[in-house]
């Protein structure tokens, strides 16, 4: 920890490993395909890691699916809410599977698939009207969603070249929750089941979390896979792979007080680094400090270093008062925070670090100001 410069996204080698090695093992065990979803983790340069157990990744873009290519050796599975015409030679050379999220984008596209050099598998994304993610932002089958076909508009046949349903209903969710869509998908879209080679299911299995059920997610897997053994099952979590891996690194450079509420200023922001803590909302955890304030312990709220007024949380227990120069770790901090992380305001981007397994670290990243101009222009 000592060698760790301020900002700094921590990935633990260790910690990474044993999600992997849990993930292998429900492929396995359950003969699915799970793959990884760019979308919520792309530090490439771990990659070689990942791929000593999984080989193959979702992306929604040419850039991620390119990415698959050239950093994962593999070709992607692809879906994007909209293909361009500038784009799709793109995801077409970087792809073996493309989903189309309508039928007037499948026959708009569909018949350039038929061109290309090699095979690519194409899909259609279904939306089956449920999902008991409580966020409407997360929310694929939020009342109005432009995501996936409903079933009143799908019509009795598919049209000729789908060989693949997808759909992508769950966030940070458990089994029990992808039991309850699979049945609303058979309700719905069983007609088409047995005639197609694959389903995949999307995201939002969080099957490395402490309480998630593995066991019942195999069986379920197993099961659903009886009454169409003619389909290739594939998930696509992109948390559940870096979930509880690494943490975000930042320092106290001052501390404000306003009407009696204390702020420790940290040379990391919310909104720049951590945007779904603002977005969903939810209050990470800090290493060291109390989730809550407690009567008689120092409290403060944690302000990000930009300009947004609102690039704050609160509130922490502290057993001491803070003081510049601490140390302030944010738990859990790989997921779906360094590929959105913006340059609003210029503020740094951390180093992305990787703490191997034996304590030692390597530095896969550090950022400067070319990194902000080059961008800007």
């Amino acid at each position: 920890m000592n060698e760790l410069l301020s900002p700094s996204f921590v990935m633990e080698e260790s910690l990474l490993r044993r999600n992997l090695s849990l993930i292998k093992s429900v492929k396995d065990r359950a003969g699915v395909n799970i793959i990884l979803a760019f979308k919520a983790f792309a530090m490439w340069k771990s990659f070689p890691i990942i791929k000593e157990y999984i080989s193959c990744s979702t992306a929604s873009s040419p850039f991620e699916a390119q990415l698959a290519f050239e950093e994962m050796g593999s070709l992607a599975h692809t879906y994007s809410p909209a293909y361009t015409e500038k784009d799709f030679p793109a995801i077409m050379k970087y792809s073996s599977h493309i989903t189309f999220n309508s039928r007037t984008q499948f026959e708009r596209f569909y018949p350039e698939t038929l061109k290309n050099p090699s095979k690519i598998s194409c899909g259609i994304r279904i939306n089956p009207e449920y999902s008991n993610v409580a966020t409407d932002l997360y929310n694929p089958c939020a009342p109005g969603s432009r995501l996936g076909i409903v079933n009143s508009l799908i019509g009795e046949k598919l049209p000729e070249g789908v060989e693949g349903l997808h759909f992508h209903t769950l966030c940070e969710s458990s089994s029990y929750d992808l039991e309850k869509t699979l049945e609303q998908v058979e309700a719905k879209f069983g007609r088409f089941l047995p005639h197609i080679k694959w389903l995949n299911m999307g995201g939002g299995h969080l099957m490395t979390r402490n309480d998630y059920d593995v066991e019942h997610l195999i069986q379920l897997l197993l099961n659903f896979k009886k009454k169409y053994p003619n389909l290739e099952m594939i998930m696509e979590p992109g948390s559940a792979f870096v979930w509880q891996t690494g943490f975000l690194f930042s320092t106290v450079v001052d501390i404000v007080e306003n009407r009696g509420i204390k702020t420790a200023i940290v040379d990391v922001s919310f909104t720049c680094h951590m945007p779904d803590c603002l977005e969903m909302p939810y209050k990470p955890v800090i290493r060291g400090a109390l989730q809550e304030p407690v009567p008689g312990k120092p409290a403060y709220r944690i302000g990000g270093n930009s300009c947004l007024s609102g690039d704050f949380m609160g509130d922490w227990s502290f057993n001491e008062p803070l003081k510049i120069g601490d140390t302030i770790i944010f738990e859990d901090m790989i997921h779906y925070t360094i590929v959105k992380t913006s340059m609003f305001n210029g503020v740094s981007h951390p180093d992305l670090v990787l703490m191997k397994s034996d304590g030692s670290i390597e530095t896969y990243r550090r950022f400067g100001y070319e990194d902000y101009k080059n961008r800007m222009s």
